[in-house]
This record gives C-alpha cells, structure tokens and sequence, in this order.
C-alpha cells in the first residue's frame, strides 16, 4: 500500500506546529494510530467493531466505536483524516454523506489521507469473491474517475497516485478542505 506514514507525518508537521490533531477512521486494531500517536500526533481513532475498539484502547488510543455516518465530534476538530481501507465498504448512495460529515470535522485548510482498493478491472458493488471473511462483506470498487469525483465534490485533490495494478491496485489520495468547499 502506498498511504505512507511518514508522507502524512511530515504534511501535519508542516502545516502545524508539533503535529496537529488526527482523526482515523475505521482504525481496526489501532496499529497506525498508535505509529502517528508514537511520532507526535493527537489521535483519536474510531471503528464499527466494539473488538477493535477495544484493542486501540488497550494500546492508549483514545477510540470510539462510531459508524461512518455517525462520526460524533463538533465541526472542525481535527486538522487531518487518516482512512485506510475502509470507504471501500461504503455503498455509492451512502459516500457523498460520508465524505461531508468528514470534511465537517476538518478545519480550513485540513488534510484527509484516503487509501483504497480498487479501479482497473476490479470496480462494482456487492460481495466480493475473493474475501475469505465470513459473513461476506460488502465492497463497493470504484473507478479511479468514480474515486476523484466524488473527492472532488468535498475537497481539492493534493495528490492521486495508483500502486499495483489488477486486483492489487491501491490508490492514495490527499485532499485539503478548502476555503471553497467551506462556502458549499
């Protein structure tokens, strides 16, 4: 995967002075929350798993069990979302909704850190093959096109870059909230 650490790190560092506060979502087992907490972040992590949650709090993390829609923080608290993985099991009718409630928890000029499969030959919604999880989980592959349109209804895209290629094909985005998309 190609949403590095230390890119997102140094980003944050750059744009505010010691860190700044960072927000992952769907944070499963906590292991990149606790790498940004390790290296001078503010982390609040969030999962739909109660089990999940559970092992960020055992690692120190701050973290909630909130779903995508229900992301429960006032507006602005955070200078940057971290996702990585988990807007893949978010339907198309569902992610405008999430990607606003996301970029309302960003203050002016905030960083969203997004990685996902998908694009290439591998785009559609349902279950998907190749997961071997039990009960089957829902995925939704979106074309790189699909991806950045729906990114560029909440935010201006920083950078877009694809690792892999097929069924391997990761995507990392970096998105600003921007002045513009404040006024929207």
């Amino acid at each position: 995967m190609s949403v590095r650490y230390d890119d997102v790190i140094g980003s944050l560092r750059a744009a505010y002075e010691g860190g700044g506060r960072l927000l992952e979502i769907g944070a499963g087992t906590g292991k990149d929350s606790a790498y940004f907490r390790d290296n001078s972040l503010d982390v609040v992590a969030v999962d739909l798993s109660p089990a999940m949650v559970a092992l960020c709090k055992e690692k120190g993390i701050e973290a909630h069990v909130m779903d995508f829609l229900g992301l429960d923080f006032p507006p602005g608290s955070f200078d940057a979302v971290y996702a990585l993985n988990c807007l893949l099991h978010v339907p198309n009718n569902d992610l405008p909704a999430v990607l606003d409630t996301i970029r309302t928890l960003m203050r002016s000029g905030g960083l969203f850190f997004l990685g996902v499969y998908g694009g290439g030959d591998l785009t559609g919604e349902g279950a998907f093959e190749a997961d071997d999880h039990r009960p089957p989980r829902f995925f939704s592959f979106r074309s790189d096109e699909q991806l950045q349109e729906y990114a560029l209804e909440f935010f201006e895209i920083v950078d877009f870059h694809v690792v892999g290629s097929d069924d391997n094909r990761f995507r990392s985005l970096t998105l600003r909230r921007s002045i513009a998309a404040e006024t929207a």
